[in-house]
Order: C-alpha cells, then sequence, then structure tokens
C-alpha cells in the first residue's frame, strides 16, 4: 500500500491540514500505518501535483498561512479503484522476535528487558486506542455505532490496532513467563 492511499482514505473525513492529518495519523491510523510529518508533506505535493487532492491556503494573523488539502474526485477514483485490488500479504519484520530466536546465544537479560520493553509500549498504545475507541462510540453501544454510524471503517481499523496491541501482550507476558521459569529453574 502506497503512502497516498492511506492520505486518501483520510481526507473522506473531510478538509485538513498537513500539519492536521500527520497528528490523525498518530492518533488512528498510526495502529496500521505509519509515517514521518516530512513523508507526508511530501506526498500531499506530489498528490496535488497529479490532481488527487486539492489545496487552498488559508491566511493566519499570527501564524504562518496554512493550507488545507480535499480530495478531488479523481482522488476518490483512485481510492475506490484501490479498494478492488487484492493487498499484498503482511510480512513480520522485527528484531525482537530474531532476538528472542537467539536468546541462547546471546544476553538473555538485554533481550528480557526489550521484551518487557515491548510489552509496556504495547500497554501505552493500548490505552490510547482504547481511549480513542470510547471517543468514536461516543454515548452510542457498540452495536448501535456499527449499524447507524455515517462512516465503519475507522472504528473497524481500530478495533484491529487493539486486537493486535493485546496480541503483544500476551505474546511478551508468555515470553517472559517462559524466561522467568528457565531462569527458577537454571
Amino acid at each position: 500500500m502506497a503512502l497516498r492511499n492511506a492520505i486518501l482514505a483520510m481526507l473522506l473525513e473531510g478538509e485538513s491540514s498537513g500539519y492536521d492529518l500527520a497528528k490523525s495519523f498518530n492518533a488512528s491510523v498510526a495502529n496500521f500505518w505509519t509515517t514521518t510529518p516530512q513523508q507526508l508533506y511530501r506526498e500531499l505535493d506530489k498528490m496535488e501535483s497529479q490532481g488527487l487532492v486539492t489545496a487552498r491556503v488559508v491566511e493566519q494573523l499570527r501564524r504562518p498561512n496554512k493550507r488545507l488539502f480535499s480530495l478531488t474526485d479523481t482522488g476518490a477514483a483512485e481510492l475506490a479503484e484501490f479498494t478492488t485490488r487484492a493487498p499484498k500479504p503482511t510480512a513480520i519484520r522485527d528484531e525482537l522476535l530474531v532476538q528472542v530466536q537467539a536468546i541462547e546465544a546471546g544476553d538473555g537479560d538485554a533481550i528480557r528487558r526489550a521484551v518487557a520493553d515491548r510489552m509496556a509500549t504495547a500497554e501505552t498504545k493500548l490505552k490510547r486506542f482504547e481511549r480513542l475507541r470510547e471517543r468514536l462510540l461516543g454515548e452510542a453501544g457498540e452495536a448501535d455505532f456499527l449499524t447507524t454510524a455515517p462512516r465503519v471503517g475507522p472504528y473497524l481499523t481500530l478495533a484491529r490496532g487493539i486486537t493486535f496491541e493485546q496480541e503483544n501482550i500476551r505474546w511478551c507476558e508468555q515470553v517472559l513467563d517462559v524466561l522467568d521459569r528457565r531462569a527458577a529453574t537454571g
């Protein structure tokens, strides 16, 4: 998936500045797609030159002017076409897994700390995702939201992010438990 597709999907929410898109990436899309602000701005410029988005300048008194981006019909068509393609399979490339694979040849204490750090990161992300879920649902229950909300895609991808972090935590707990038991018997 190209960054452009993630941006096009984000712009379904409506007009947005590059700064707000970057914040939105960190708040919602980051559970399945990451980017830097520099990559985002470069891609927005390319997308504008290709007619996928349009930008208008908003003059501000005490701050630099900002550009607000909107999805064009061409961008909406490209996004629609993107949804018809079979996605590429996901491949895991995770240094921590390589370290755990090699634990008997390496520094077990360092690897244990790395697993504990990963678990703490996953717990932090899970809390953030759960807060976002509460904001998305508002007063509606999940069943009502899923049948009446104008857009369910952001909620469904957030649900995947929540499940992913829950699994990260479960795996880290398993690894730490195994390492603790092995240390106790060795």
